[in-house]
């Protein structure tokens, strides 16, 4: 499967969950399984930061935003969601609150305070909001309840949990196992640490995948050290977790930049490669588009829909990866096998294979053509390029050229 973040408040002129549905159909041909909806609740006025405020102030667990439309609306969105065979995910802030939350007022014991009896943010930049303390029994039972609330009166198919490693992981232990008495779920943390995968979480972030590649998009390291990242996270991780892959986010698109900013031409072979090596590839609201700006995080700031090629890169890898098992990712799915070639320090070469199936990926993290040969018989066979759409020979004598950051998909048919 394929997860994609869902901004409601940028994702059209509109910013509703209504006007978000009509590009349901778009999603699915695109190869969409999973959306994550960014926070759908109130949001705080208290310490609001901006006109419009923090997706994650959050003012009531229980409500939607009505800037975004009526609960009907939210499950309105569901149910045609399901109908195109697409699981929905909303995000969930456990962590802390708006200032004017109705907790503040029934249970102000529930929050974190200084030495003055005051409430406090969980760091100081989040001014916006204050901190839960998970300390008390009333709080766990109350917030896991919030929680089956959605999944019992909207049908959702699960969380995206919000700085999950600050809220003690036993907790989510407790409510995965509470929401699995409803209906099976699926539990996304925002985090990495390997110890989520044992507290009730399906999938984490791959932070340093993230950060790898924008060194190499920078020059500071050469591609070849993504090989050790893999071999470190096959050892620290259970074998069933499974790791998000991306290069965008919406953190890091409004902080850090866009994917074609940061990662500049090397952002479609970064692509690929989230797509192809193994773990979920999560897409974030206009990469298809080629969101070229960074949108504003307490404002009112549309995505500009456009054709661009990161349409077809995505569109093409997402439908493939369902109807070739080599690219399956069934737990840990099928490790990618590296192929070694004359140029191991700035191309990255590997197979995956299953059955009868088998995918060869080779991609150029530099900004200089390269011809290359490669090492080893297992690359050999007879391809269909994926992108150009031909059939393709691999000898053992191969020589193949790519343009600086450029990336080659062979499909054995």
């Amino acid at each position: 499967m394929s997860i994609y973040e869902v901004n409601i408040r940028q994702y059209t002129s509109e910013g509703t969950f209504r006007a978000f549905e009509s590009h349901l159909p778009r999603l699915k041909a695109l190869g969409i399984d999973i959306l994550w909806l960014m926070p759908v609740h109130p949001i705080g006025r208290m310490h609001r930061k901006g006109s419009l405020g923090s997706y994650y102030a959050v003012r009531d667990y229980r409500k939607v935003n009505p800037d975004y439309g009526t609960m009907e609306d939210f499950k309105h969105l569901v149910r045609e969601s399901h109908r195109l065979g697409m699981r929905v995910l909303i995000d969930w802030v456990a962590n802390h609150t708006a200032w004017d939350h109705v907790l503040t007022e029934t249970h102000p014991d529930w929050y974190m305070k200084d030495d003055q009896g005051r409430f406090i943010s969980p760091v100081p930049e989040w001014d916006d909001v204050i901190d839960l303390n998970y300390r008390m029994p009333g709080l766990r039972h109350y917030m896991t309840g919030a929680l089956k609330y959605w999944v019992e009166n909207t049908d959702i198919d699960g969380f995206r949990c919000d700085v999950a490693e600050m809220v003690p992981l036993e907790f989510w232990a407790g409510v995965r196992e509470e929401l699995e008495r409803i209906k099976p779920v699926f539990m996304l943390a925002e985090g990495d640490d390997p110890e989520c995968h044992r507290m009730g979480f399906d999938m984490t972030y791959d932070w340093e995948l993230y950060n790898l590649l924008n060194k190499i998009a920078t020059g500071q390291t050469h591609a070849d050290a993504i090989w050790g990242l893999l071999d470190a996270d096959g050892r620290e991780y259970p074998q069933d977790a499974i790791r998000m892959r991306f290069t965008e986010n919406h953190d890091k698109n409004s902080w850090e930049g866009t994917a074609l900013e940061r990662l500049d031409d090397g952002a479609f072979a970064s692509a690929v490669l989230v797509m192809t090596i193994g773990g979920m590839p999560l897409i974030y609201s206009g990469q298809e588009a080629g969101l070229n700006k960074r949108l504003s995080f307490f404002e009112k700031d549309p995505i500009e829909w456009r054709d661009h090629p990161m349409n077809r890169i995505y569109s093409e890898i997402l439908n493939l990866r369902k109807r070739n098992p080599a690219l399956w990712d069934g737990a840990r799915g099928v490790d990618p096998v590296r192929v070694h070639s004359s140029n191991d320090e700035d191309v990255i070469c590997f197979i995956r294979e299953w059955g009868e199936d088998k995918a060869f990926i080779v991609l150029n993290f530099s900004d200089a053509p390269v011809t290359i040969s490669f090492s080893g018989t297992d690359f050999i066979g007879v391809y269909r390029d994926l992108f150009l759409g031909e059939t393709t020979n691999l000898p053992r004598n191969t020589r193949l050229s790519l343009n600086p950051w450029g990336y080659r998909v062979f499909i054995e048919p």
